[in-house]
């Protein structure tokens, strides 16, 4: 009898042994997940991945998200979905808005890996028919740059996430989608703006052209933390001073949502959006400048690093994220 419950014993030992390596080898598969994007030569894409391979911070690129309602070329959403400046038709954006993603590849795509956090980069202005109040392309040639597609898969997957816990974070367009998906508005672009409110605008959030062939760099400026945000918390300082910029659009119109402003840009007296985060989320947040091309700036010793965010205030964010995992 003795024997027997010695065996049952360590039987039971081997059982609870095996059960903890399989719980950990799970746990060593979190990761943090980078929304899907096609170019990911993109140095708003190729400045994360630098950041989070310096910080031992694990990701993979996360599949695509299509709608099945809509019709693809080669992974590519067909020219009947969009008008001829690249923007997804009305009647298409009010499908993606009232589905949002039950008729989409979203748990699929989700369930492929343990995502811990889902990153959202910066790239292409928003279709602006996908706005809560659909409006008009701003109608700059200029400025024309628009992506169906990412647009699709960026707000199936963000609204995805928030629907389901899945912390977030975005940087730019990021930013503007985790704003747009929440029923906030955008400012279309900021010359045009400033100009409207007889405001002087010296490129401060992007700089200007200097000549056809030269390398078009970040503006730095400083942004204003909000007392009693988890920004605030996270950076346990007052000012971000000189991040790096590359917008000419912002929200704006975030009251009526779930948003709270956590951190401003004040240029001539004209506040613009810089820092959000989701009231009703534990993590949400959503950043207007680049932090990640800081990093890079100071981890490849570029000439002009300091003009920038310091490589540590840059870290606080993506060091954030690896404490998901």
């Amino acid at each position: 009898m003795k024997a027997i419950k010695k065996i049952l014993l360590l039987f039971l030992v081997f059982a609870l042994f095996i059960s903890c390596l399989t719980h950990k080898s799970v746990d060593n598969t979190s990761v943090i997940g980078i929304a899907w994007r096609s170019d990911s030569d993109s140095e708003f894409y190729t400045n994360i991945t630098k950041t989070l391979d310096d910080l031992n911070i694990p990701y993979v690129m996360v599949d695509q998200v299509v709608d099945y309602s809509l019709s693809y070329n080669d992974g590519t959403v067909s020219e009947s979905c969009i008008d001829e400046n690249g923007i997804l038709l009305s009647n298409y954006a009010e499908l993606i808005k009232s589905e949002v993603y039950s008729n989409s590849n979203i748990e699929e795509v989700i369930n492929k890996n343990n995502f811990k956090a889902i990153i959202f980069t910066g790239g292409e202005d928003i279709a602006p028919t996908l706005l809560k109040t659909p409006e008009p392309w701003h109608g700059i040639e200029e400025e024309k740059d628009y992506n169906a597609t990412r647009d699709i898969s960026d707000y199936l997957l963000m609204s995805y996430c928030l629907d389901n816990n899945i912390p977030v974070i975005g940087f730019c367009r990021g930013s503007q989608m985790l704003g747009v998906v929440s029923g906030a508005g955008i400012i279309q672009d900021l010359k045009v703006y400033f100009n409207e409110q007889n405001v002087e605008y010296n490129a401060e959030h992007r700089n200007d052209i200097a000549s056809v062939d030269s390398y078009r760099d970040y503006a730095p400026h400083d942004v204003k933390l909000i007392d009693d945000t988890k920004v605030k918390e996270i950076f346990d300082r007052d000012t971000l001073n000189n991040v790096p910029s590359w917008h000419h659009q912002v929200l704006t119109a975030l009251d009526g949502t779930n948003l709270i402003l956590a951190g401003y840009t004040d240029v001539n007296g004209i506040t613009t959006v810089e820092i959000i985060e989701r009231s009703d989320k534990d993590f949400a947040f959503g950043f207007q400048f680049h932090p990640e091309a800081s990093y890079v700036k100071h981890l490849e010793d570029y000439p002009n690093k300091d003009d920038f965010l310091s490589q540590e205030d840059a870290a606080i964010i993506f060091k954030e994220i690896g404490k998901l995992l």
